[in-house]
């Protein structure tokens, strides 16, 4: 009875998932925000008439009916995480049973290696972690799978190696899942990617050392219809979890860690993906909570705590006048270290609403001069721009002086940009009160903004 239960099980999980999804690759603005909605944005078609003609019909006709409806599918994993299955259920593939010691100091790579290779050929699919603590070196999950839907579930620990010759082969991941459809990561496990002794090494910590890469925790690539819910993920050598080259993806309740000064240990960076959510989820890392980059678009992140870190930020690829571009990206309900959009890339289609900040560096930045590099970087001159941007409803205190920053590009100005109700106080360490802040606004055309707006910009 179980098997039958459990394919019952996995198609209930799924079956909203692909219809959710499928709108969207008709026609990705209007589709992709063609919900039910979860907030009132009855506001927001009286920014259009202040925008330019070329530019106002596109953003309305997204923006305008923006409706993001998460909630069908937060059920669907609620009552899976309720229902269950047994961690050696019939047909399930469990790791032990090919040799995993679970000890937390035996290599257990090979183990993984076949366990995985049998549930991917299998009827099922699925492949259980206990509770225990596995100790692996790089590996590689990849399909295409047999079964129609492929689960792991983490209920123990895998623990990364940290002798960084095991990694000579292949620097940039340790754990890899590639090319897999339908696939479901869950459990309430921990994924511990031991990354102090990469942190140690790191030109940012030692400046004797050269600059070099190093491996991301967890990345998905080339996967379709991915969820990833209740995981930890913790101390990655560098990024935490990469979605990259992705369509309909989904992580959902995962906490992400790294100490506040663990160099580029990004959340989750989202690369060439579309159709993404991260939804009530708690990520303190060491660098950008949430990156979005390089060819994604129709990405939602809803009920994020994050910081320490840097906050949510889009762009800072776009280089050598590459024609790379991020767009349709809403940024709700969030508690964070600063929105920043720092590109050479073509961005529109951004909102970022219902924020809280606390003591944040520079809250709001638009910088299209960005340089991360020790020699000067040239200014670029492609046809790129940043349009179509809102911030609403903003609250919170500044660290820096410079609370709002929008500094964009000579050659093609920022177009359709909207404050609305932003209040961002300097605060005073010493006197432990509210200060006046200051904003400034370079080469930004037909600015908006409505109702209280502070700072105004200069």
């Amino acid at each position: 009875m179980l098997l039958p239960s459990l394919f019952l099980t996995l198609v209930f999980i799924f079956i909203s998932s692909p219809l959710c999804f499928s709108s969207f690759q008709d026609d990705p603005l209007a589709n992709f925000l063609d919900q039910t909605p979860v907030y009132d944005l009855s506001a927001y078609p009286s920014f259009f008439g202040t925008f330019h003609e070329d530019q106002s019909d596109e953003f309305e006709a997204g923006f305008g009916k923006l409706k993001m409806d998460y909630h069908a599918k937060i059920v669907d994993s609620t009552r899976y995480d309720q229902m269950g299955t047994p961690a050696t259920g019939l047909g399930e593939v469990n790791v032990d049973d090919f040799g995993a010691e679970g000890d937390g100091k035996t290599d257990d790579t090979e183990a993984f290696k076949k366990a995985w290779k049998e549930a991917c050929s299998s009827n099922v699919g699925v492949l259980v972690v206990p509770e225990k603590k596995y100790y692996l070196k790089p590996i590689t999950f990849s399909g295409s799978c047999k079964s129609d839907f492929v689960m792991l579930k983490i209920l123990g620990m895998i623990v990364a190696s940290n002798d960084r010759s095991d990694y000579r082969r292949d620097r940039r991941h340790w754990l890899m899942f590639n090319n897999i459809k339908n696939f479901i990561v869950e459990g309430q496990g921990t994924i511990d990617g031991n990354g102090e002794i990469w942190w140690k090494n790191s030109c940012k910590i030692n400046k004797t050392q050269p600059c070099t890469v190093a491996p991301t925790a967890v990345t998905f690539n080339r996967c379709e219809n991915l969820k990833v819910f209740g995981l930890n993920v913790r101390n990655a050598q560098q990024m935490h979890v990469r979605i990259e080259q992705s369509v309909n993806a989904q992580a959902y309740n995962v906490m992400l860690t790294a100490p506040e000064k663990s160099p580029n240990t990004d959340g989750i960076h989202v690369t060439a993906s579309q159709n993404v959510q991260i939804i009530s989820s708690i990520i303190r890392t060491g660098d950008d909570c949430i990156s979005i980059v390089s060819g994604s678009k129709n990405v939602q992140a809803m009920d994020v705590t994050c910081g320490p870190g840097h906050g949510i930020s889009i762009g800072s690829l776009g280089k050598g006048n590459s024609k790379a571009y991020v767009e349709n990206v809403m940024v709700n309900k969030v508690k964070l270290t600063g929105v920043r959009i720092k590109t050479w890339e073509d961005t529109k289609n951004i909102i970022f609403q219902n924020i809280v900040m606390e003591n944040v560096r520079n809250p709001i930045i638009i910088d299209q001069n960005y340089c991360d590099q020790d020699t000067p970087c040239e200014e670029q001159d492609s046809a790129v721009q940043v349009r179509n941007i809102v911030y609403k409803n903003i609250i919170g205190t500044s660290s820096s002086e410079m609370a709002i920053k929008l500094d964009c590009s000579r050659t093609f100005p920022c177009k359709g940009i909207v404050l609305q109700d932003i209040d961002l106080q300097l605060y005073d360490k010493n006197e432990d009160r509210d200060q006046a802040a200051n904003s400034t606004c370079v080469n930004v055309m037909d600015l908006e903004t409505r109702g209280r707006v502070y700072p105004q910009c200069s």
